[in-house]
């Protein structure tokens, strides 16, 4: 049995302990409150008074319990750490929310700063409405009602921890509500739009500087791709996606257009139209699910595969040798695996910017990534005429959400199926950008040299 340390005092046998922490001068506590350990400073340096304190403490908790209040009070800033470091232990052992990097970032850029050194018994509903006014004046905006849902998340994983562990208790922590304002529905492309966004890709990314500008931006090419044709949330859903997560079943892709005819060899016989799809298992917001890739996203991956593994495999089985259970690359990476995602977000807006694409002008926003998820929706309930569950299922999202933001599609009468092949047929009429979305980089480079040749000439005809 190890020998005790003489800053380690038992006052009372597995019920009350004095000790004093190394370089400390004060005494510390610990006592046993409802078969449980209690931690305490006593405040004094003489032990003969921190043996007092210890007890009186002890006797105080005791009380607190009988009285249904938390036995010790707790700095919020203490218990908010305790609180990330659960969720993050969780992520680590694969049990967290993908969720909780949002709670832990709303912890430490918001409730931390406002809240952190006042204790946790003492949050109230007076505290609460401070806190809504200092974080309206920190955003510069009233937040979304959907913001307020992810900060009063992040708030009650704070409470919990701080009920776990006995300093609050269910029955005096503050119960939270939302009423923040309506959020905005995110800037779209229109068809015309989105035509431009997918058409001026090429030039862009020729005009790069350098080799490895230019793959970075066509990694950015696919990802755009990808998730305007499969609705996927921007993010996590696909930059994280490997090989190993994607099937491609050549049957899928094949419909007969004389079903009378049968099969040969498992295949349509007679004519057949041939219309590729792949599904991938891609994880976000809602955990886990499984989403359809059609034509475009089969060949942006095609594109992929050429650059980073230097093979063409042949339509009726793209992903030979790539997409099989032992190839745990990710996707969307340069072919060193090196991850570029960080800079997507500046360099999609600059390639908006360059084409006169960045600010829909409906809404004055600026588009982002996400606008491409709305375009998704958009185009699947206009042209496509996509069920909602159907579409709730494919984007992650309820069928009451899609209704929300798009009841202005009349979306209750959308039917039919998910191929999007309207969309596609529609995306395909024009091969080249419209005029107005020309690059103006690209526009003042032609420029200038007509320029310079004409008054060159004009000098040898004078």
């Amino acid at each position: 049995m190890p020998e005790k340390l003489d800053t380690t005092h038992v006052l009372m046998e597995n019920e009350l302990i004095v000790y004093r922490r190394e370089r400390s001068n004060i005494w510390q506590c610990r006592f046993k409150v409802d078969g449980l350990w209690q931690r305490a400073s006593t405040k004094e340096r003489d032990f003969k008074k921190a043996k007092a304190k210890a007890r009186e403490l002890m006797i105080e908790a005791e009380i607190r319990k009988r009285s249904n209040l938390p036995v010790i009070t707790r700095r919020f800033r203490d218990v908010a750490k305790l609180a990330i470091q659960r969720m993050e232990q969780e992520q680590a052992s694969g049990k967290g929310k993908v969720s909780y990097s949002d709670y832990i970032r709303v912890i430490q850029d918001y409730l931390i700063p406002f809240l952190g050194n006042r204790n946790i018994t003492s949050i109230d509903y007076a505290a609460l409405d401070e806190l809504d006014a200092w974080r309206i004046t920190e955003m510069g905006k009233a937040p979304a009602n959907s913001t307020l849902l992810t900060h009063n998340a992040a708030l009650n994983r704070v409470f919990d921890e701080a009920v776990m562990r006995t300093f609050l208790t269910d029955a005096n922590r503050p119960k939270l509500e939302a009423k923040g304002r309506v959020g905005d529905r995110r800037p779209a492309f229109d068809l015309n739009e989105i035509r431009a966004v997918i058409n001026n890709f090429d030039g862009w990314i020729e005009r790069a500087k350098t080799a490895k500008s230019k793959e970075a931006r066509e990694v950015m090419r696919d990802y755009v791709d990808i998730l305007l044709d499969t609705g996927a949330r921007p993010g996590k859903e696909l930059l994280d996606l490997k090989w190993n997560q994607i099937t491609f079943d050549p049957r899928d892709a094949i419909r007969s257009l004389e079903p009378d005819r049968g099969l040969v060899d498992g295949v349509a016989a007679g004519l057949i139209e041939y219309n590729p799809c792949c599904e991938m298992v891609v994880t976000g917001k809602t955990g886990t699910r499984l989403i359809l890739g059609m034509e475009k996203t089969i060949m942006a991956l095609d594109r992929i595969i050429q650059r980073n593994y230097g093979l063409r495999n042949p339509m009726v089985d793209p992903f030979k040798g790539i997409a099989i259970p032992s190839n745990n690359d990710y996707v969307l990476r340069l072919k060193d695996q090196t991850d570029v995602s960080e800079s997507f977000q500046k360099m999609f807006a600059s390639f908006l910017e360059d084409h006169n694409l960045l600010i829909d002008p409906k809404t004055n926003q600026k588009r982002v990534f996400y606008s491409l998820r709305h375009t998704y929706a958009t185009l699947a309930l206009t042209h496509d005429r996509v069920p909602i569950h159907t579409l709730a299922t494919q984007m992650g999202t309820s069928v009451t959400m899609i209704e929300k933001h798009y009841s202005h599609l009349k979306v209750k009468h959308a039917i039919e199926q998910l191929r999007g092949e309207e969309t596609t047929r529609l995306l395909g009429a024009g091969s080249i950008a419209d005029e107005n979305y020309q690059s103006k980089k690209a526009t003042k480079s032609v420029d200038k040299t007509p320029a310079k040749k004409t008054a060159s000439s004009a000098k040898k005809l004078g």
